[in-house]
């Protein structure tokens, strides 16, 4: 009895010994997991100096999200004001899967970028299942609403666009120090500034989305863009390039010369080249018109006058 007693004894302490020893490895898992989720946020702000908002603040300062202004496939856009007067576009992305720690690495990226062209991220908000981002506001909206309507866009106009949705995209594939595809490139993403100055927005979902990137291109994911505007590659599930991107440039720039939307290009170009597509161009920019056109590096026409 004795000796069962001391074994029970002894037993009875390894077993504490194990439990305590498991929950110090759990709590100091925890408090490490704590310290790099700080740390990532710390190195975003201080790296991007932009800021880190609560929940409580982005909802008060669009005033428990009531003014939409844009939705897609990403999330729905909400205007904002900050304290101080500051007009904001708040985004509430919907499907993210990642952690806070790897929501603030990826959004360290993009509030990185910085160029005249992109719409430019103000700060964040990670809160458990709350992730949001806070951008610019563009007071012209989105340039679909512009093109689309009865208001007329000039050729100089248009061309300013192009060139500088063009230099954006460029600045994405070639001069960030890590290389992004955005894989959405439409007029609902391309924003204008006060002057119609174009920004492009949405740059950087498809690092937020979980997209795999490697050398060869992007692998097939919910980041598909939207129909109309995807390269073919995107329809057979093959590997994702910039070409894609400058394949959705096209079709933006085929609508900024017709003055009509997707939809309605590739419904035309369906038919007769001369009962539907002539037409459609000559009424939104007059042939003789394509003569003022000049290259900017150059000076030369774009296009003969006659």
């Amino acid at each position: 009895m004795k000796y069962l007693i001391g074994f029970l004894s002894s037993f009875g302490l390894i077993e504490a010994i194990g439990i305590s020893l498991t929950w110090w490895f759990v709590f100091r898992k925890q408090a490490r997991d704590e310290m790099m989720n700080m740390g990532y946020m710390a190195l975003a702000i201080n790296a991007v100096g932009f800021k880190s908002f609560t929940y409580a603040e982005l909802k008060k300062a669009t005033n428990d999200f009531k003014q939409e202004i844009g939705k897609g496939g990403f999330g729905t856009v909400y205007k904002g004001v900050l304290d101080g007067d500051r007009v904001v576009a708040v985004k509430r992305l919907e499907g993210i899967v990642q952690g806070d720690a790897e929501f603030w690495a990826e959004v360290s990226v993009i509030g990185n970028i910085n160029h005249r062209n992109l719409v430019k991220l103000w700060g964040f908000c990670a809160e458990n299942e709350h992730k949001l981002l806070v951008y610019e506001y563009l007071e012209n909206g989105s340039l679909d609403k512009l093109l689309f309507s009865d208001v007329e866009l000039g050729l100089e106009q248009r061309y300013n666009i192009a060139l500088g949705t063009a230099k954006g995209l460029s600045y994405l594939h070639e001069e960030c120090l890590e290389w992004v595809l955005h894989c959405d490139v439409k007029p609902q993403n391309i924003l204008l500034g006060d002057h119609l100055e174009p920004k492009v927005a949405d740059f950087g979902m498809s690092k937020l989305f979980k997209v795999n990137i490697d050398d060869a291109g992007i692998g097939f994911s919910r980041v598909r863009g939207t129909r109309g505007y995807m390269a073919p590659e995107w329809m057979v599930n093959l590997k994702i390039d910039a070409k894609a991107d400058v394949y959705s440039y096209g079709i933006v720039l085929l609508e900024l010369l017709s003055g009509k939307s997707a939809s309605i290009l590739l419904s035309a170009f369906a038919q007769e080249y001369t009962e539907h597509n002539q037409p459609m161009f000559s009424k939104a920019i007059p042939v003789r018109a394509l003569g003022e056109l000049r290259c900017e590096a150059t000076g030369n026409r774009l296009a003969s006058p006659n």
